[in-house]
């Protein structure tokens, strides 16, 4: 550790940093991972200029969840966010004791953004403004969800469709499910730190509009001299689905694919302003996604071919996401890693690049600069790596074992109790049940399932 934190975190001029984190996004939905009807020159540009890996995972397969690793480096067990936060509903949010990588980043002199979907807490004190970063930008959860009953709306905050204050106050005073009307169902707030400043948020708008907001972020953190982590979580492709004007209509996969399309065009604009601006050699850009598609909305969700299942399992179709990370002077270009990662590893891998310490609090991430810069012979720092929401499993290099295992696209199966185990480089779609054949690696995969329980909880 020392060594790689002199070699790297001492250099005279520390990376910038950007994560682009797409929501409910498929394996195969982007034209580099194999997608036969959606194009997306710009991401694929990317990949050709950096590192493509086929083996990237979230430990969770829902957003909340998936998040706050992300965030935290933690598995979402053990800082107590195991599924999905709504708005209304008194569940709170990520607990700012936990610290985040932008609050790691920012202890050494980083500008730090959140623009996008939040979705770690909706009340004053789980928002990013509050959890690292300077600013904010975004709808602070899902986009088919509701406003928060005590949201705080910007003196002149821009109404749409017809709302008021007014027209909000009699929502909430009529019929609630799960205390949120009826009447405001789909309909967002747009934020900009801790107000609204649109609503309903005009969601044929916000991928453009948040490409604006991270390209005005880095322009003024270049201005000022800081190294910058600008943090870019698209509301889409999460359901209900919208594209701009210029792009609706337009792709082969109808809706879907619009917006797609959308996202990596706006992908290529903050790429392009990063070269213009002369930073392009010195930033790290990361492009995944926070969980497997949405198989259920049929053509409004996207494509895990040739993985098996997808959102809400923690089958290879839920877990494993495209992921591609460009970095000029450190990534080699043009190049495959095939080794177990996860966005549970950029936290701990982040403080190391730029010479940060780390949380006192225990983490899960591993170090994964070696796999990043290609260096020969480097192996995933995970001998296992865990995945949970409705269905309990674990990695092992080839072997993925299920303890328990949840399907949304086979209604009459739902869960099942029965324990599975799957060779991944001989069946990576998870059709041959092989634990029968080889128990003695099953039982060791559950010995490490149960102990990972012990460890982080369930």
């Amino acid at each position: 550790m020392s060594l790689w934190r002199a070699t790297w975190g001492n250099a005279a001029e520390k990376p910038n940093v950007v994560i682009i984190f797409n929501d409910d996004q498929g394996y195969q939905d982007l034209g580099c991972f194999g997608s036969p009807d959606i194009k997306t020159p710009c991401i694929d540009q990317m990949a050709r200029e950096g590192m493509r890996f086929t083996d990237f995972y979230v430990s969770a397969p829902v957003c909340s969840a998936s998040r706050a690793a992300l965030m935290t480096g933690c598995y979402q067990q053990r800082v107590g966010v195991k599924g999905v936060f709504f708005p209304n509903r008194g569940q709170g949010g990520l607990d700012p004791k936990y610290v985040t990588i932008a609050e790691t980043l920012k202890s050494v002199g980083y500008a730090t953004a959140m623009v996008g979907k939040w979705h770690l807490g909706d009340d004053l004190e789980f928002l990013p403004i509050n959890q690292g970063f300077d600013s904010y930008f975004g709808i602070p959860y899902s986009n088919d969800m509701h406003p928060a009953k005590n949201m705080k709306y910007a003196d002149d905050c821009l109404f749409r469709e017809g709302q008021s204050l007014q027209t909000l106050k009699e929502a909430f005073a009529g019929e609630l499910k799960n205390g949120s009307p009826r009447s405001l169902n789909q309909k967002v707030p747009l934020m900009r730190n801790t107000e609204c400043i649109e609503f309903p948020a005009d969601q044929t708008t916000v991928t453009r509009r948040y490409a604006d907001e991270g390209i005005q972020f880095i322009s003024q953190s270049v201005n000022a001299g800081k190294p910058f982590f600008l943090y870019f979580a698209n509301t889409m492709p999460h359901t209900p689905l919208h594209a701009s004007p210029l792009f609706e209509g337009t792709s082969e996969r109808g809706l879907y694919g619009d917006v797609i399309e959308e996202i990596d065009f706006n992908t290529g604009r903050i790429l392009d302003h990063l070269k213009h601006l002369g930073v392009e050699k010195n930033t790290l850009v990361i492009l995944t996604s926070d969980n497997g598609p949405w198989l259920i909305k049929k053509e409004n969700g996207g494509s895990a071919f040739p993985l098996f299942e997808g959102k809400f399992t923690s089958f290879e179709g839920g877990c494993r996401v495209p992921c591609v990370m460009k970095w000029p002077t450190r990534i080699p270009a043009g190049t495959v890693c095939s080794e177990v990662a996860s966005t549970i590893d950029l936290h701990p891998t982040l403080a190391l690049l730029v010479g940060a310490d780390l949380p006192e609090m225990e983490l899960d991430g591993k170090d994964i600069i070696e796999l990043m810069t290609g260096k020969k012979g480097a192996k995933s720092p995970h001998e296992y790596f865990f995945m949970d929401h409705r269905g309990l499993s674990v990695r092992s290099g080839d072997w993925k074992y299920h303890k328990t295992k949840h399907f949304t696209t086979m209604k009459d199966v739902g869960d099942k109790t029965e324990p599975a185990l799957y060779n991944l480089k001989q069946d990576v779609g998870e059709a041959h049940n092989v634990i029968d054949k080889y128990p003695e690696v099953a039982a060791r995969l559950a010995n490490a399932l149960e102990a990972h329980i012990s460890r982080v909880g369930k």
